[in-house]
Formats: C-alpha cells, structure tokens, sequence
C-alpha cells in the first residue's frame, strides 16, 4: 500500500487532469453506444477505482471504450432493452475472468512492435482530427466518437470542412490560448520554476472555466451545448442506477453478445496494455494475464450496476502519461474525483468548455503521432514501414482491431516471403541453456527469427536469475526481426538491475527484417 502512495505528488495532479478529459469522453461514449448517459460515468468511476486497484499497469487508465460503441448499441437494439444487455456485461466478465486464470494474455507478445506503434499513431491521428472541430467550437459530434462515419452524417474528414461554418469566436481563442500554454508548458523557462508540480492541461482547464464564467451574458457567452454536461441535473442519484435483467438467461443470444464483448474488449485491452507499457518512461512490463482479471471484475461489477462495459483504453492513459502520472493512484484518483463530482459539482463540471479539452486532447495526438516517430520507421525500411502505414490507415479507416488485423495480416506475409527466400533453414528453436554449474547461460538463436519468435526469447531472457551470466549467439541468425532485436535491447538495459552481464555475439553480414 505504501507504494501505492510513493509518488502521490505526481499522481494526484495527473488524475485530476485524466477526470477532466475522462468526464466528456465517458458521456460522449455513452451517446453514441445510445445507452443511458449515466452508464459511461458509471464505467468510468468502475474503470477507475475497482480496475485501478486490481490491475498491475502503472499508468494504463480503464474506462468505456469508442471501440465498442458499435456493438453496444446493436445489442441494444438486438435484445431490446438496456437491462438485457447489462446481463451480457455481466456475463462478459465472468468470461474475461476465465480467460485471465486460464493465463490468455501472452496473446499480446504475438502482435509486432511496428504493428503497436501503427496504431498508437493512429490514434493520435483520430484524436487530432476528432479534436479539430471542438476546437472551432462546432460540437455536434459527441466526445469519444472514434468512427470515421459520424452521427451527424459527417466523414471524419467532410467534419472539417464543415465545422468552418459554424466557428464559435469564443472556443477559437479558447483553444488558441490554451494550445499556446501547453506548449510553453514543458519549456525550461516553466520547468525550472514552481509550476513545473502543476500540470499544464489543469491550468488549460481553469482558465476554460473562468473564461466561461466571465462570457456568460455577453454576445461570446458559450451555449450549453459547447461545455460538458454531466446528465444528471434534477435527478437523485439513487434514479440515476439500472440493474440487470438476468430473465433470458436461457436464450442464446445473451450469451453471444457476451462471448463477442469478452473476445473484443479483452483485445483491445492487451493491446493497450502493450502500447502503454511502450508509453512508460519507465518501461515496466503489465501482466497481460492480471489485467484480464481486473477487467473482468471490473465488467463484473459495472455491469450489475448499470454501467457500460470496459477496457484499458489509450486516450485517458497517454493522458496520464502527458500529465505526470507514474503509478496507477492517478486511475484511482480519477475515478473517485468522477463520483465525487456526480454527487457534489455537477453545476461547476457545467463550465467546461470542450475546447479546453480538445487543446488537451491535441497535445495528446501530436505526442502520439509526431512525425519525428513517423520518419524513424520509415528509415528502418519498408519492411517495417508497410505494416506501419497500413495499420495506420485502416485503423482510421475502418476501427482498431480491424487495422491492428490488417497490420498483423501483412507482418506475416512479409515474415512468409523472408521465409521463403531464405535457403537450409534449420528446425532449430530459440533455446536457453545453461553451460556450467557457475551460472552461465548461454540463448542460441535460429537462423531465421521473425516477430512470433518474441514471445519465446522473452520467455528464455526472463528465465536469467539475478547475477547471471548470459552470452546471447547471433551468429547464426540470417534474418533477425526488429521485434526481437528490440526485446534483446530492452533485456540489455533492465539487466543491469539485476546485476546480470550480457555479451552479445553479433550476426555475422546477413539481412535483417
């Protein structure tokens, strides 16, 4: 439990500033999964506090997720009542809790790095375009749509067009100022003061409020319909929580929706979690296996009390991450600052304006999606490039799990090709072996090692004691993937934690992935 509060002074500001962001995309979700309001803000109190306790991510914040708005509301529609589908939710925990205990989340080591990084890209590419008309005050698509077809009939490129005609003075300078004091933010000339313990996007948003406040009454004065709006005014809290009808238990198609839930919502977790764990400075690894445990509770216990299903979800924990946060008492944190703010200041929540927060978001997106990242995996060849673009695009395209499939899809069939070119491949696999009784282990490579390798080489590296000795051979190896040679280099700068030497033999002049 200690530390749990070792670096409160970091966390609690993050959390504050993940509740901000988090507020908007919850109901946004909610809207456009056309479930009740209230569930998102239940998800993500639920996201926050109970999958917060129980997960291992240091910085990974749970929350509903954009990713499955799209099944939601079909089950919705499907099964014919809200009720119905929480039992599903419910249902979909369980299964989630069977999958961690039958230890399904090594599931994650099997996607390439470029493919993780693809998508992370794309993200912040949605996020940007998503962001840029809450930015000239046009809202009308809600917060958290994440579809490149929107409700209001909008193209996620044809929006911004569009939004030009409608531009509220008041948002753009909002948004402009805002920009500019998240920018200076991370400069030496802040950093090196007092401000540097307060987090940019909280400053952002104080002033979005006051700048509300002081516009009410004038011709700039925002409407309700440019700030957040918590859904809850004039209703007792107790009106506020649905329950689940378990009456179809016998009928297949509960469980069904509840397979397909489990099987999406579990994957776009571990992919999250292994786009996280990229994210952390740190570099601490998640347990895949532990994280579908505390999702499957925490669906578990949302669904029973009315609340939309879950996922670790990318946006709230890049946001964390951009805001300071290090250990996971910022979820925790977030998530009761949401039912505090359900309860005591739904009014206050009233004067946010959504173009502080897409300021925010902004800066989340360009962090996600910087060029500079962009260009590094262009020069490592178009091996490595092809499935990053691809991923790219149909991820914004279409939805995540479909470009991380098309992405994966085309990792292999360049790992087939490379295979197919390659001449006396032996049957030999990755092996760790130990060659004296002193301690000296010895990680004999094949010759030919692509990215579905990574999962076994973790496996050998992880199997080094503290103080060991390991010689990792190369020699051999015609065609190494840049997966693996990342999960070597990783290895090389942990060891020396645990005091652990490493010597690499290197390949001999072979092509690498």
């Amino acid at each position: 439990m200690s530390s749990l509060f070792k670096t409160w002074r970091d966390d609690i500001p993050a959390g504050l500033v993940v509740f901000l962001v988090a507020v908007p995309l919850c109901l946004g979700i909610a809207s456009a999964s056309e479930a009740p309001l209230f569930s998102g803000l239940i998800a993500g109190i639920i996201g926050g506090i109970v999958i917060g306790v129980i997960s291992g991510s240091a910085i990974g914040v749970s929350g509903p997720a954009a990713g499955l708005t799209a099944i939601v509301a079909s089950a919705i529609h499907d099964l014919g009542s809200f009720e119905l589908f929480l039992s599903c939710v419910v249902i979909a925990g369980v299964f989630q809790l069977l999958l961690g205990l039958l230890r399904a989340g090594f599931i994650s080591n099997y996607f390439p790095n470029v493919v993780i990084k693809g998508m992370l890209a794309a993200i912040g590419i949605i996020i940007i375009l998503k962001q840029l008309p809450h930015a000239v005050g046009y809202d009308a698509d809600p917060e958290g749509d994440e579809a490149f077809f929107q409700p209001d009939g909008e193209s996620i490129f044809s929006e911004l067009t569009h939004s030009l005609n409608y531009i509220t003075p008041a948002a753009v300078i909002i948004t402009i100022v805002s920009l500019a004091i998240l920018i200076c933010w991370d400069k030496k000339f802040i950093q090196r003061t007092f401000l540097r313990f307060v987090p940019g996007p909280m400053v952002v948003v104080i002033l979005g409020i006051l700048a509300t406040v002081m516009l009410q009454g004038t011709n700039w004065a925002l409407a309700g319909e440019h700030r957040v709006d918590l859904g809850v005014a004039g209703k007792k809290v107790s009106e506020l929580f649905v329950f689940p009808d378990f009456s179809m238990l016998g009928d297949y198609k509960i469980y069904t929706t509840a397979l397909i839930l489990a099987v999406v919502a579990s994957l776009e977790t571990l992919l999250s979690v292994e786009a996280t764990d990229k994210l952390d400075p740190q570099r601490r690894e998640t347990s895949g296996n532990r994280e579908l445990v505390a999702q499957g509770t925490g669906n578990i216990i949302s669904g029973m009390i009315g609340g939309l299903p879950l996922t670790q979800v990318i946006v709230r924990s890049s946001v964390n991450m951009n805001s300071g946060g290090k250990n996971k008492l910022s979820a925790i944190f977030h998530g009761l600052l949401i039912a505090v703010a359900v309860v005591s200041i739904p009014g206050v929540m009233n004067y946010i304006p959504f173009a502080s927060l897409a300021a925010v978001l902004l800066q989340v997106g360009y962090k996600l999606a910087k060029p500079k990242m962009i260009l590094s995996i262009f020069k490592e060849g178009w091996l490595q490039f092809i499935p990053f673009a691809l991923t790219v695009v149909f991820v914004v395209r279409l939805d995540l799990l479909s470009g991380v499939a098309i992405g994966l899809a085309s990792s292999v069939i360049i790992s087939v090709i490379q295979w197919l070119t390659l001449k006396d491949i032996s049957k030999k696999q990755v092996a760790l072996k130990v060659k004296d009784p002193a301690g000296h282990y010895h990680l004999e490579l094949p010759d030919f090692i692509s990215f579905v390798k990574k999962p076994a080489v973790i496996k050998a590296l992880n199997e080094v004691p503290e103080n060991g000795k390991l010689k990792v051979d190369l020699s051999n190896v015609q065609i190494l993937s840049q997966d693996v040679q990342d999960t070597i280099h990783d290895f090389k700068e942990k060891a020396e934690a645990k005091n652990i030497s490493i010597d690499i033999i290197p390949q001999a002049t072979h092509s690498n992935n």
